[in-house]
């Protein structure tokens, strides 16, 4: 699938090639590293900054269950040979049920997680892909691809447009 995938993009690309050498202009191609842009403006950074707070709240609320499951695995391992068979199952069972619980409340708080880092980079996302696309109307360029993006192996740094786009997002904002 990928290698048709790749194929596709390829035959794609020097389809768009081809027209584009027919006409008298010259091909002007950037990168950018969306991801390194976002993260080295001061929304971006403002973002990160939340979203890590956020991860921290998160740990923090689990932390209590799972030190409440690390004690009852302990009590049981200490007491094992010295409760009943009946008591000991049931420490198990509540182990088990334990355990349920918090990998139950793990998943929450990651769903929760990935919403709000979402909710609070979306944004930021679409506006960087807006000057992504103003600085390439701006400085005639033919194309701009998405360092990271499926198909591309390498590119030379001079090409490499993530410094424009990061100083005229922080101008911007």
């Amino acid at each position: 699938m990928r290698i048709h995938k790749a194929v596709v993009l390829l035959g794609l690309a020097a389809i768009f090639v081809w027209g584009i050498a027919a006409s008298d202009e010259p091909i002007k191609v950037g990168v950018v590293d969306l991801d390194q842009a976002l993260i080295s403006t001061d929304e971006g950074k403002k973002a990160s900054d939340e979203i890590q707070r956020k991860q921290k709240e998160a740990e923090a609320q689990v932390q209590p269950l799972v030190e409440k499951y690390k004690a009852l695995e302990e009590e049981i391992k200490s007491k094992k040979f010295v409760l009943s068979e009946e008591a000991l199952y049931q420490k198990q069972l509540d182990l088990v049920s334990m355990r349920n619980d918090v990998e139950s409340k793990l998943k929450q708080l990651d769903n929760d997680l990935k919403v709000d880092a979402e909710r609070i980079r979306g944004p930021l996302v679409k506006k960087m892909i807006d000057i992504v696309k103003e600085v390439g109307k701006d400085q005639g360029y033919t194309m701009i691809f998405a360092r990271g993006a499926g198909g591309m192996i390498y590119n030379r740094e001079a090409i490499d447009i993530t410094d424009i786009v990061v100083q005229k997002f922080n101008k911007k904002s």
